[in-house]
């Protein structure tokens, strides 16, 4: 009789810090993001990407600040929106000082992000000093993680928060993963998927023309907790496009919807 090899599921310990980026959306201050840096060395994180302009990180202050880490801070890479600078996270986890029951915590993140990341990248994203993530862009990240600070003064600043998260995320590490893991799609692909999947259930009346981003964001969040894999994406995008075809069949009289 065959015997059937079925992969083993990989067992992480914690949260590699080789595997994050940490994104930091639209900065003002050149100071926050050199200490941000030096921050991000002393966890042993090493990829820094920025979405927007550069604030001036060339300035004398700003590299007096990133003593140390003057490496993270030329090495960052500049992307023009957010979904672009996480294309590649398999998990994206976007910080926020608003209350949520659903949020995580920077201990939850550092314990399970690992897993949820299944052995892809992990990008970890903070918002501007003044406003934060926007809805938007936190209805692009599969979990949002607050740092429950003291209600009398619950606002950080931006480097103390990715300090913060960064040490979680270091000490949760113990060693590698166990085993092989089934790879996770990226979350470009997933958006591409989605959008597909979005034309699809546009034409088939299932979303509201007039707000179709509430349910996709509810289907962003279940398909980050499926954790997907490329081919997985792949059978999403052949279905939306399998639904459109049919609604644009029905809408010329060429089928009869049920």
């Amino acid at each position: 009789m065959m015997s059937l090899r079925y992969p083993r599921c990989e067992l992480y310990l914690g949260v590699d810090p080789a595997v994050v980026d940490v994104v930091l959306v639209r900065p003002r201050n050149p100071a926050n993001v050199a200490a941000a840096c030096r921050a991000l060395k002393n966890m042993g994180l090493r990829s820094l990407r920025l979405v927007g302009e550069d604030p001036g990180l060339g300035r004398p202050e700003a590299r007096n600040l990133a003593y140390g880490a003057w490496e993270l801070l030329d090495s960052a890479r500049f992307f023009s929106g957010l979904q672009e600078a996480v294309a590649d996270a398999t998990f994206v986890a976007g910080t926020s000082g608003r209350e949520d029951p659903a949020a995580w915590s920077p201990r939850r993140l550092a314990a399970e992000g690992g897993a949820r990341a299944g052995g892809g990248r992990m990008a970890l994203v903070f918002g501007p000093e003044a406003s934060g993530l926007t809805a938007e862009e936190l209805s692009w990240c599969h979990a949002r993680v607050r740092i429950a600070a003291d209600p009398q003064q619950p606002s950080l600043n931006l480097a103390q928060a990715v300090l913060i998260l960064a040490y979680e995320i270091r000490i949760s590490h113990a060693g590698g993963p166990e085993g092989p893991a089934p790879p996770r799609a990226a979350a470009g692909e997933l958006e591409a998927a989605l959008r597909e999947l979005e034309e699809g259930l546009l034409g088939i009346g299932y979303l509201n023309p007039d707000n179709p981003g509430a349910i996709l964001a509810e289907l962003r969040l279940l398909l980050a907790r499926a954790g997907p894999t490329p081919r997985e994406a792949s059978l999403l995008r052949g279905l939306a496009r399998q639904i459109r075809w049919a609604a644009s069949r029905i809408a010329a009289g060429g089928g009869e919807s049920r």
